[in-house]
């Protein structure tokens, strides 16, 4: 069985972001630029804090890929952070005799004080830098190849903001993904995007910060990734835990989600129609509510993942709080930050799906090299049909 797997490393303000991602094919094409779509998508987004002004997000190939075309050993990845050159001296890993100027102000939300007590440290930036959501620039970059793995199947993942800051957008359908990309918080509603802008003008002038709700769809997923047999390869399971380690996700819904909680069952499965209504596709249901799982497999329909953001808890204007070290009351710390990450949370979604849907992808039709893995899924895909239905 070929499993897609991956490992990151590194430090908000340290030298840079490592990635080892294991399990590609060979012979998947695969380039710099490729990564740098995506890498640029999640850096953008209105309510961003200074630090994007600085970083100019790449990610250098350094092995595992030749001439363009993955070889099937280990990719190694290498993003540069060019702050490093303003925290050398604070994060330089070779030891030293200066002084270490020590953070001990605790931020209430962020992993400070779970983190310094879990490993006994008396400085928070130990914590701090690796809780960092710059972690995820290394994730973007894996979710970009596995995207690229994706697209030879006809798979497209996309993603949306719904709320900023409890303003909401209308929801008809799925919107029209180029007017996505083109809205300053990735929403397609020009009049719910208007508002969203002004409420994040707001909270900066408060010196406060918002969180929301965005949406991650898949299309072109085949039915049948993911299993029903074991707790731990229930693909829902797999994409709720994926998309809740992404930094401030407080919750995680798929398809209707806890709408299903006040719907009869007589309004909440997805029927089955007969073969006249299906068109080219093997199966097709009326609705989509159960975001296209049963059972923890993929049913045939579009993959719908929703999850909510909490605000940022790095704040200008700081909540009160506790020295680590003294015990006094004080005010938090505050480290230069953003104001709302929910557009670039959608892109950091749609990496975290990628790289799930990829490893079920693989997991289901293997192969050492991408046209063998292209040749298990066509076999595959002419068997997905009514038994007495060649």
């Amino acid at each position: 069985m070929t499993d897609f797997r991956f490992l990151t490393a590194g430090e908000s303000h340290g030298k840079g972001l490592s990635v080892i991602i294991d399990g590609v094919p060979a012979g998947l094409y695969l380039t710099e630029e490729y990564m740098g779509k995506d890498m640029r998508r999640r850096q953008g987004g209105y309510g961003r804090g200074g630090r994007q002004k600085i970083e100019q997000d790449w990610a250098e190939i350094i092995a595992g890929v030749r001439r363009g075309y993955t070889i099937g050993s280990p990719i190694a990845l290498s993003i540069q952070n060019k702050d490093w050159e303003n925290w050398h001296e604070v994060m330089q890993p070779e030891p030293t005799d200066e002084p270490t100027k020590r953070v001990t102000r605790l931020r209430p939300g962020h992993a400070d004080l779970a983190g310094t007590m879990k490993y006994g440290f008396d400085d928070v930036r130990n914590i701090l830098e690796r809780a960092s959501a710059r972690e995820t620039a290394a994730r973007v970059a894996v979710g970009a190849v596995a995207r690229r793995f994706l697209e030879e199947f006809g798979i497209e993942v996309h993603s949306h903001v719904l709320v900023i800051g409890g303003i909401e957008a209308p929801v008809d359908g799925f919107p029209d993904w180029s007017r996505v990309e083109e809205s300053q918080v990735r929403c397609a509603d020009d009049d719910a995007s208007e508002r969203m802008v002004a409420a994040i003008d707001a909270a900066r002038e408060a010196g406060d910060t918002l969180g929301g709700i965005f949406e991650m769809v898949a299309t072109g997923v085949p039915i049948g990734l993911g299993s029903h047999v074991q707790w731990d390869r229930k693909l829902d399971g797999l994409l709720a835990q994926a998309v809740m380690s992404i930094h401030a996700v407080k919750g995680v819904e798929i398809g209707t989600g806890f709408a299903l909680a006040s719907t009869p069952g007589s309004q909440a499965h997805d029927v089955i129609l007969p073969p006249d209504q299906w068109g080219d596709e093997p199966w097709r249901r009326a609705t989509n509510r159960a975001g296209g799982l049963e059972g923890g497999i993929t049913d045939g329909g579009a993959v719908v993942v929703r999850a909510v953001l909490k605000p940022i808890s790095t704040l200008s204007k700081p909540l009160p709080s506790v020295d680590l070290i003294t015990g006094e009351v004080i005010q938090a710390h505050y480290e230069r930050s953003d104001i709302c990450t929910v557009p670039a949370a959608g892109v950091i979604g749609e990496a975290m799906m990628a790289i799930v849907l990829a490893k079920a992808l693989l997991e289901k039709f293997g192969g050492d090299h991408i046209e063998e893995t292209k040749r298990n899924y066509r076999e595959y895909a002419k068997t997905i049909r009514p038994r007495g239905i060649v």
